[in-house]
């Protein structure tokens, strides 16, 4: 039996607000009224353990709320959060935007360690977009809720422009004092990469990255807000969500695959993670 500890999380860990649903498509578009009228204008404090989201706010007030502290935003205003960032938003009614959700791992080109514009990955930044990147994000909302041939392409194509304009003539520079970027965490998802399929207990991994069990547990706590054990399952779980999207592999033989001895064990997990079992998850994706 593999271990069962479950993970803890102190703040919400959701794919995209209010989901929980994992991620089947590269990219996820949505306009800030779509989102949030239905929250009576306001988003709760979470955060999103494998997204990077990019917040395009045009118009209205917003108070924008950063790992316990408050600032305000002036529109027209771009902000970047990375992975495990805890974010919270207070809207006027009618704010007019956008926001872009973005797996990190399915863009290395971009914001893989080493790329070019990886520093977006790991710090929050905020900046100024000029009139082409509000035309280009509609330019992507046009190439995401279409189906061209070619559009996955596409959408890293006018992704990439964005970021580069976004980006080009300002620092990743932020007023919510981020922490600091650990090259441990990225040694430490690439053990993970390789080895959760043989499920190595978490003491495995911190030998092979020369520290105890504890201090990694601490590492991962202040620069992801997870503890291990819940980045480990967080992978496993992505994965089973990538083969139920694009193989057609029923869900004891995913389970199999991602090192699972006990099916049931896998099922209860994958339905704590998306709150749904494997194959509702399937249907969904189906529709």
């Amino acid at each position: 039996m593999r271990d069962q500890t479950q993970p803890v999380y102190d703040i919400p860990a959701w794919h995209l607000y209010g989901e929980h649903a994992p991620f089947p498509d590269i990219a996820h578009m949505e306009r800030i009224i779509d989102r949030a009228a239905g929250l009576d204008w306001q988003i709760k404090p979470h955060r999103h353990t494998h997204l990077l989201q990019i917040f395009l706010l045009l118009s209205g007030q917003i108070i924008f709320n950063a790992e316990g502290r408050q600032r305000s935003l002036a529109p027209p205003v771009a902000l970047c959060l990375p992975p495990t960032a805890v974010h919270g938003f207070d809207f006027s009614a009618g704010t007019e935007g956008w926001v872009l959700s973005l797996p990190v791992h399915d863009f290395p080109e971009f914001l893989a360690d080493g790329a070019e514009l990886a520093f977006i990955a790991h710090k929050p930044a905020v900046v100024s977009p000029d009139r082409a990147v509000q035309d280009s994000f509609t330019r992507l909302f046009d190439i995401w809720s279409g189906n061209g041939r070619f559009r996955n392409t596409e959408l890293r194509c006018v992704l990439g422009q964005i970021l580069c304009t976004l980006f080009k003539d300002h620092g990743p520079s932020s007023d919510t004092e981020p922490t600091r970027h650990d090259a441990r965490i990225p040694r430490f998802q690439s053990l993970i990469a390789a080895h959760a399929q043989a499920h190595w207990p978490v003491s495995r991994y911190a030998s092979a990255l020369g520290m105890s069990t504890r201090n990694l547990a601490r590492l991962c706590k202040q620069q992801t807000g997870l503890a291990p054990q819940a980045m480990i399952e967080a992978h496993l779980m992505r994965e089973a969500a990538r083969l139920l999207a694009y193989t057609r592999m029923n869900a004891q033989t995913i389970a199999h695959r991602l090192g699972y001895d006990d099916p049931s064990y896998f099922n209860r997990r994958f339905r704590a993670f998306a709150n749904m079992s494997p194959g509702a998850y399937r249907r969904r994706l189906d529709q």
